[in-house]
C-alpha cells in the first residue's frame, strides 16, 4: 500500500479509504466487521463515514452507518489508532436532520457530539462538510444555466463559513476533532475558508472530497490545481460513477439489490445515453488490455496527478478485494493514451 500526505495536516494516509455508506442498509454489521479488518490488514488507515449514512439516506437509517463502526471500535479499542477516521455533518435540505436547515456553529457542535457517541471514540481524525449551505455544482449541476452565482450573497455565506470555522476550531481545541475537510464544494468555498482561517487564526481546511471518475472529470484541472497549490488534499469520491464504470447497469439493467435498483435521493442522474455508451467505449478498453472495467477506473484514477487518496465502497468482500488491488497496478502510456481518446470522445456524458 502507498501513502499520501493529507493536505497540511502532516498525517499520511493510503491511497485507498474505505468508504461505508452501504453499512446498514446493503450491509450488516459482520458485513463491515469482515471489511474493516481485510482493508487495515491490506494497509488501508484510511475510513470515511458521515452521519447522514446509510444510503439512501432516511430516517431510519440516518447514523446507521456510524454505529455500525461504532460498534467495531467498541469491540476492538486497542486498534483505534491503527486508522485515520473521518466523518461529516449533513448539509441542509434533510427535513429529519435538523429540521433541513443549514450547518450552522451550533449544528456542528451538536453534530459531532452525536458522530463520537455514534462512533464509540474520543475524536475524530477529520471531519467535514458534506455540502455547502450554497447550491453548488454537483449532483450533475455542473452545466451553464443551472446555477446562477450573481445571485448568491456571498458575504451572507462568508459569515455563515466564519461561525462554522469558529465552532471547528472549539471543536479542534477540545481534542473532538483534530482536522477538517469539504465536500462537494469548489475553488472559491476552498479558498474562502483559507481566507477566513487565516484572517482570524481558525483551523485550516485540510480536504475536500467530490465526485470524481471517467465520467465527470469536471474538477480537472481548475479546483485540482487549487488543491495541490494550497495545499489541500483532493479525495475523489464515486471513482466508479456510483456503480455505472462497473458496466452492471448497461442498457438499463438494474440487478436485484444494487444501489440502482434503490430509491435515490438526486435521481439517477448518471445513467444518460451518452454514459451508456462511453462505458462500453472504456469496457473494451479494459478488455483489450486484460483489465476489469472496476480495475481501469479505479486506477486510472489513481494516477491522476494531484489525487490524494481515493474513497471507494463495495457491498461484497469479492468487490472489495478487486477493488483494492486496483490500486496496485500501473497503466502505462499506451493504455492512458487509449482512455484519454475515449474521454475525450465522452467529456461531460452527464
Amino acid at each position: 500500500m502507498e501513502y499520501s500526505k493529507l493536505g497540511s495536516s502532516g498525517l499520511d494516509v493510503s491511497r485507498v479509504c474505505l468508504g461505508t455508506m452501504t453499512w446498514g442498509t446493503q450491509n450488516n454489521q459482520q458485513d463491515a466487521n469482515e471489511q474493516i479488518e481485510y482493508a487495515l490488514a491490506q494497509g488501508v488507515n484510511f475510513i470515511d463515514t458521515a452521519e447522514m449514512y446509510a444510503i439512501p439516506p432516511t430516517a431510519k437509517t440516518y447514523g446507521t452507518t456510524e454505529t455500525i463502526i461504532g460498534n467495531w471500535i467498541a469491540a476492538n479499542p486497542a486498534r483505534r489508532s491503527e486508522f485515520i477516521l473521518t466523518s461529516k455533518i449533513a448539509g441542509n435540505g434533510l427535513a429529519y436532520i435538523r429540521s433541513g436547515g443549514d450547518i450552522t456553529g451550533e449544528a456542528v457542535i451538536a453534530s459531532v457530539e452525536g458522530s463520537l457517541r455514534r462512533l464509540q471514540t474520543d475524536y475524530i481524525d477529520l471531519y467535514q462538510l458534506h455540502w455547502p449551505n450554497r447550491t453548488s455544482p454537483h449532483f450533475a449541476k455542473h452545466h451553464p444555466g443551472m446555477l446562477c452565482f450573481t445571485e448568491v450573497d456571498a458575504r451572507t455565506h462568508s459569515n455563515q463559513m466564519l461561525e462554522i470555522l469558529q465552532a471547528l476550531d472549539a471543536c479542534v481545541k477540545a481534542g473532538k476533532i483534530r482536522h477538517f475537510g469539504l465536500s462537494d464544494d469548489t475553488p472559491w468555498g476552498i479558498n474562502e475558508y483559507i481566507r477566513l482561517s487565516e484572517q482570524h487564526d481558525l483551523v485550516r481546511v485540510t480536504s475536500v472530497q467530490n465526485e470524481f471518475n471517467l465520467l465527470h472529470t469536471k474538477d480537472w484541472p481548475y479546483l485540482i490545481e487549487n488543491c495541490v497549490h494550497a495545499d489541500v488534499a483532493y479525495l475523489p469520491w464515486s471513482p466508479l460513477a456510483a456503480g455505472a464504470l462497473t458496466g452492471k447497469y448497461l442498457d438499463g439493467a438494474r440487478p436485484p439489490g444494487t444501489r440502482w435498483s434503490k430509491m435515490q435521493r438526486n435521481g439517477l442522474f448518471r445513467d444518460t445515453a451518452l454514459s451508456n455508451e462511453a462505458v462500453k467505449a472504456y469496457i473494451e478498453v479494459a478488455t483489450r488490455y486484460g483489465l476489469s472495467p472496476v480495475q481501469l477506473a479505479l486506477a486510472w484514477c489513481n494516477q491522476v496527478n494531484g489525487v490524494t487518496s481515493t474513497i471507494i465502497g463495495a457491498t461484497s468482500m469479492a468487490q472489495l478485494r478487486e477493488d483494492i488491488g486496483a490500486f496496485s497496478l500501473t497503466l502505462d502510456e499506451e493504455l492512458l493514451a487509449d482512455i484519454d481518446a475515449v474521454h475525450r470522445q465522452f467529456p461531460v456524458p452527464f
